[in-house]
């Protein structure tokens, strides 16, 4: 079920029904009335092969007002404007969605659409978070250019991010007798609640205004870890190192360029966070000098000679830094070792005992494998000797198994109690 509040994002839920169907998805549109008056019904009719109704009369043999919330795989409310969010809230049901919405088993989203003021307001801060309280799936806004001339957040965001989300919920959408019973509401999400913090992306350490180093990290892994996140219900903050990747749905990010950059907005957001996903690659080493002007080739072709100096290690220094409960995801690269596989997981090992990580993720890398790929595998170490091997898959799927891994340690009580 695809509800279409009345805002003037209502135009980029076409985008979105259009993403749901090619995929094969058999996709009913609910609009407001106020949304009509942005997308007309024909609109909605044509691209979905599917009725459109806004009440509860229209076929009223058929009972559409309870069946449909009762059948749907998964409702997504896009966008999802201040007076909707208020409706939902308090169970208003004057129209055919707000009847969905009270009827529904299955999984929720909502992703909002308002100026940064009604966003940021009491009101609709207090009714997210009843929302959010009941086990609904509302994403954070995006920052960007609203309607006029303003900016700030409260954009929708981009329609192929939402269908990533949608993508995750679809794969954990319960089969219909396996739901709650009518009346007992949408199952509860299970990192609801939780705070999220990812890094992604390789940091560049500058050697002259043109050169730097770096490595060939996308950030692809550190957003699928993201995005699931948030389609099970976390909030999420994203460090992003040179990510050219689209924005994650519903994520709160910062952009940093170097290791240092990392490091600081990485301590600082941890500081809240109950898991630490750290999935960027940070740079090893930075040159010892930089240079302020482009180093030029000499006449007799000699190159110049690099000095270079070890970068803090910020995955070590969260894991000396950890909270009682706080859980430390790190990772490890690492190349086709000569001594065989085990090796490599004997280097991981090392690193996990070092780091003082709770779990550590181990990637082969090189000749086409991880950076840059869609697909990925990986070996899970844990702090207490246990090992369990993800063998390929897309980079959704193995960080949505690495987060069913990851649950029963967010249960479990702190050490030493």
């Amino acid at each position: 079920m695809l509800g279409v509040g009345g805002g003037i994002a209502a135009y980029k839920a076409c985008e979105l029904l259009r993403l749901l169907t090619e995929s094969g998805h058999r996709v009913r549109v609910v609009p407001t009335d106020a949304a009509l008056r942005f997308v007309g019904e024909p609109t909605w009719a044509a691209l979905s092969g599917q009725p459109v109704s806004t009440d509860v009369w229209s076929q009223a043999y058929q009972v559409p007002h309870v069946r449909l919330g009762r059948e749907a795989d998964l409702v997504l409310v896009v966008p999802a404007t201040a007076d909707l969010l208020a409706r939902a809230a308090h169970g208003l049901a004057d129209d055919l969605l707000g009847n969905i919405l009270l009827t529904a088993t299955c999984p929720v989203l909502y992703a909002p659409a308002m100026h940064t003021e009604m966003w940021r307001h009491p009101a609709t801060v207090a009714n997210v978070a009843m929302l959010r309280d009941r086990g609904a799936i509302v994403v954070e806004p995006a920052t960007g250019r609203l309607t006029g001339a303003d900016t700030g957040p409260g954009r929708l965001p981009e329609p192929a991010e939402i269908f990533e989300l949608a993508r995750v919920l679809l794969r954990h959408s319960a089969p219909r007798e396996g739901r709650p019973k009518p009346g007992s509401g949408m199952p509860r999400a299970d990192l609801a609640g939780r705070r999220v913090l990812v890094t992604a992306g390789g940091t560049r350490e500058p050697l002259d205004p043109v050169r730097f180093l770096g490595n060939h990290s996308s950030g692809r892994q550190g957003y699928a870890f993201a995005r699931t996140a948030v389609a099970r219900g976390a909030q999420v903050t994203v460090v992003a190192a040179n990510v050219t990747l689209p924005d994650p749905a519903g994520v709160r990010l910062h952009r940093v360029g170097t290791t240092e950059e990392l490091r600081a907005a990485t301590l600082a957001a941890a500081a809240s966070a109950d898991v630490v996903v750290m999935a960027a690659a940070p740079a090893d080493f930075r040159p010892e000098t930089y240079q302020p002007e482009k180093i030029k080739k000499a006449d007799d072709g000699t190159a110049p000679t690099l000095r270079l100096k070890q970068n803090p290690d910020i995955a070590a220094e969260l894991g000396r830094a950890k909270r009682p409960g706080q859980l430390l995801v790190a990772f490890a690269a690492e190349t086709p070792d000569p001594a065989g596989a085990h090796a490599a997981v004997e280097h991981a090992k090392a690193k996990l005992e070092r780091k003082r990580a709770d779990v550590i993720v181990v990637n082969e890398v090189g000749s086409g494998r991880a950076f840059g790929t869609p697909n990925n595998a990986a070996t899970v170490l844990f702090a207490d000797g246990t090992r369990t091997e993800l063998d390929e898959r897309p980079k959704d799927e193995l960080a949505d198994a690495v987060w069913d891994l990851l649950l029963p340690l967010l249960d479990a009580p702190p050490a030493g109690q």
